[in-house]
């Protein structure tokens, strides 16, 4: 080989020696800038996006929380409607509670109403039984006059107890509220006129009720 063979071997193998330099440069450039524009990339994430995204959650979260606790026109109207329902069926029922306990004390009293009365006269009957049985035992009128006149007084009593008076009727004057006239007498005088003359038969009051209008005849 001469000469000029070797330089010009030379030459081709700084050529490609060359080639090799460049690309490994060029490759190592572009790693640089791949890596540089990751970093840029991620430079450019603000630092409080995820306080950002947190917060937004957040928000969201509540305004879902407050819109669930908001109810609409309608759900309140029914909620009221509902509570006064509730206390119209109550009243209905203790009305009708009420008015079942009147009817049985009503039908009670309608039933043993005159339970005081009788018991009230009870004591006056064994009197009577009583008077009847020594009456068997003695011939003098005297005895049963005085236990007759006893039993009646005791008896009057008792009526007075429950409320039971006697009409007023000597001398007084006609009332129609308490007096029934079963007969008119002419010709007794001025004085007279329009008086009570005679008591056929005697009228009673039950606390300040007649129960019984008193007979009686009027002067005319």
């Amino acid at each position: 080989m001469n000469k000029k063979d070797i330089n010009i071997e030379e030459q081709t193998d700084c050529q490609n020696n060359v080639a090799d330099m460049n690309e490994e440069v060029t490759e190592k450039a572009a790693a640089d800038t791949t890596d540089n524009s990751g970093d840029e990339a991620e430079a450019e994430i603000p630092e409080n996006a995820e306080e950002k995204v947190e917060s937004g959650d957040e928000s969201n979260n509540s305004s879902d929380s407050n819109e669930s606790d908001e109810k609409s026109p309608l759900e309140k109207a029914q909620e009221q409607i509902d509570e006064l329902k509730d206390k119209y069926l109550r009243s209905v029922a203790e009305f009708d509670n009420y008015r079942k306990r009147t009817l049985k004390e009503k039908a009670e009293l309608i039933l043993n109403g005159s339970e005081k009365a009788v018991g009230a006269v009870l004591p006056i009957l064994d009197d009577m039984e009583r008077a009847i049985a020594n009456g068997e035992k003695t011939d003098d009128p005297q005895v049963l006059r005085e236990g007759i006149s006893l039993i009646y007084a005791k008896f009057q009593k008792v009526l007075e107890s429950l409320g039971v008076k006697e009409i007023e009727t000597a001398d007084a004057d006609f009332d129609t509220d308490v007096h029934e006239a079963i007969a008119m007498v002419p010709g007794m005088g001025d004085d007279k006129k329009g008086k009570v003359l005679d008591c056929v038969q005697k009228g009673y009051k039950l606390n300040e009720k007649v129960i019984r209008h008193a007979k009686v005849a009027v002067g005319q």
